[in-house]
């Protein structure tokens, strides 16, 4: 519902009691779900990082960091077929909107730090150091340069830039 809203009426005119009353529900209950209608947009992103950190966990350490990455980034972002749309117009607020600009702004930041942490632990360093933080700002470069890609060529596969784009950004990380 709220998706609808934000396409229809755009984003910063859409306000949560518009939300609250197209889902059928109290202002109230709406917040016991979201702290803002920015979460409605990123949705389960809190998930997503739980489970992109297990998936660079359970990535066997003979695989080369680079490989790790791709796959587990890649998995991060695969869609079933019937949230392609979804996700496209999600990506699309995300990085067109300035005020959901504003918010990624945290959610990549926690992004970031679940692939600083993996490259960490892999090479034997503080998450905080140098190669692991420039892990996390390659990796993440590389998924928006991906998504940008996506949303301007309709025909483009996801998964194939993600996986392009992490192998080349990747390159500047093993090494």
């Amino acid at each position: 519902m709220a998706m609808r809203l934000f396409s229809t009426v755009g984003f910063d005119a859409t306000t949560v009691e518009d939300i609250a009353a197209a889902a059928g529900i109290s202002r109230r209950t709406f917040f016991r779900y979201f702290a803002s209608k920015n979460d409605v947009v990123w949705g389960r992103f809190d998930e997503g990082l739980g489970q992109l950190r297990a998936s660079l966990a359970a990535a066997p350490a003979t695989q080369p960091l680079g490989d790790a990455l791709r796959e587990a980034i890649v998995s991060f972002n695969a869609l079933a077929p019937d949230q392609v749309a979804v996700h496209r117009q999600r990506m699309s607020l995300i990085l067109s909107v300035p005020s959901l600009q504003a918010h990624s702004t945290l959610m990549y930041a926690e992004w970031r730090r679940v692939v600083a942490e993996f490259v960490a632990s892999r090479t034997g360093s503080d998450p905080g150091g140098l190669q692991p933080r420039l892990a996390g700002h390659l990796m993440l470069g590389a998924a928006v340069a991906a998504y940008e890609q996506w949303l301007a060529d309709p025909a483009a596969e996801l998964t194939e830039l993600l996986a392009t784009a992490v192998q080349r950004a990747s390159a500047g990380v093993a090494s």
